[in-house]
């Protein structure tokens, strides 16, 4: 009796669940239809042409053309800072004086050295003139044969020896002089003075510090000098766009300090290696991943005089590349899709002309075979939309030019920006924002 009733609440369950997965499954299907056959709102725009100009972005600082960074070549305590931060210099002006004690007894030490070189040189002449009067007389004995060979031998080695020894001496003369020079060079570095005309516009040093000389090391930075009247900005750019700057090109600059201007500019020097080569952190050639982006610095010199002051932010925009009358849609109207039907597109021979026929460039073609996703727009066509593939050329700001697939004048979506870039469909019913559906979409 009990293996009955347990089939049947078994048999009520199973038929309780099926009903139930029926329901959900027809409600899910009613809801999807009703989504698909509900317009979905959308704002418009034309194909047109429109003269563009691209731009590339970068942020960076304001720096001098001319700026020299003054560290000594000899170490010492400063006992003469006669300049402070900010202060104008003109060339020649005292910039610091280091303590000059040791490298005056250096030179003392080393004319010392000099004048009794050229003693010992004097003394070396005078020995050689010696031997060879000395030579001279026993030449002319022994040619009267009054002296043996042995004895005219010796003298004659006698007189090379002299000789020898006074070409040793010249030398010591020599080095003694180029030590002297040296020593008296570096009694001159203790004092330094300003090579360029310009502003003091950084100083790390004091009077009394003690500072390290770069003749053997990397030296103490005591100041900066910099010449304020050429500014120029000092952008950093990625790896894609670099290849589209070249020198010469026009940039508009805004300089944070400045808000209500924009000041305008021009590509003077392009950097040939990334920022950071070699670097800890930067991309050392080796294979290393960085963690931060190649970037390479591109110097924009300035047009305007303005009271620029070194390491001020700036947000540059460089115009590369300009068309006029070209085909243009707004930017946020191409957008991307994984295409339907790869095996519909001819390959090989066939595929020039079939993009030629259907708007879309060889490269499309290419990605549709692939299956990659392709740039389309969306053409409105009555109460429905057409996904076109298109080829891009530039953009600017606001627009992009389309170089296939679309004709002047057909109207396009072009927002909003969720329908763009998720919702629509190729044969997607629509209307627009603030008009009515037509008859056909209700």
């Amino acid at each position: 009796m009990t293996e009955p009733k347990t089939k049947k609440k078994s048999r009520r369950k199973l038929i309780l669940a099926t009903l139930i997965l029926i329901v959900v499954a027809v409600s899910g299907r009613g809801f999807y239809l009703h989504r698909r056959d509900t317009p979905l709102g959308i704002q418009t725009d034309k194909v047109a042409r429109r003269q563009l100009t691209e731009l590339v972005v970068a942020n960076g600082r304001i720096q001098p053309v001319l700026q020299v960074k003054i560290s000594p070549e000899v170490s010492g305590e400063i006992i003469d800072l006669p300049v402070k931060e900010g202060q104008a210099v003109k060339k020649g002006d005292l910039l610091l004086r280091i303590k000059p004690d040791f490298y005056k007894a250096s030179c003392r030490s080393a004319e010392a050295s000099f004048k009794a070189a050229e003693s010992g040189c004097i003394l070396a002449a005078a020995n050689r003139s010696k031997a060879g009067i000395e030579s001279r007389r026993n030449e002319d004995l022994f040619r009267s044969k009054l002296v043996s060979d042995s004895v005219f031998l010796e003298v004659k080695t006698t007189l090379e020896v002299a000789e020898a020894s006074f070409q040793a001496a010249r030398q010591q003369v020599e080095v003694a002089r180029a030590a002297l020079a040296r020593a008296e060079e570096e009694l001159a570095k203790t004092t330094i003075f300003s090579p360029i005309n310009g502003t003091v516009s950084k100083l790390t040093s004091q009077s009394g510090e003690r500072v390290v000389g770069t003749a053997m090391m990397t030296g103490t930075e005591v100041m900066t000098i910099a010449n304020l009247d050429d500014m120029e900005a000092r952008v950093d750019i990625g790896e894609i766009d670099v290849v589209l700057i070249a020198t010469g090109q026009i940039a508009r600059l805004e300089v944070d300090a400045f808000r209500d201007r924009k000041f305008s500019g021009v590509v003077t020097e392009i950097a040939n290696s990334s920022k950071g080569l070699g670097q800890p952190g930067g991309n050392n050639g080796n294979g290393g991943q960085s963690q931060d982006a190649t970037r390479f610095e591109v110097k924009i010199r300035i047009s305007e005089k303005e009271a620029f002051r070194p390491g001020m932010t700036v947000n540059a925009s460089i115009e590369t590349r300009s068309r006029t009358n070209v085909l243009t849609v707004p930017f946020q109207s191409v957008t991307t899709r994984l295409p339907k039907n790869t095996n519909a597109v001819p390959t090989n021979a066939v595929a020039s002309s079939s993009a030629s026929s259907n708007g879309m460039s060889r490269a499309d073609v290419k990605a549709r075979e692939a299956g990659r996703p392709i740039e389309v727009v969306f053409v409105l066509e009555a109460d429905q939309v057409k996904a076109l593939p298109v080829t891009r050329g530039i953009s600017d700001e606001n627009f992009t030019e389309i170089l296939a697939g679309l004709t002047e004048g057909q109207e396009i979506v072009s927002g909003g920006y969720k329908a763009i870039n998720r919702d629509l469909e190729d044969g997607k019913r629509v209307k627009k924002d603030g008009a009515p559906p037509s008859k056909a979409a209700r």
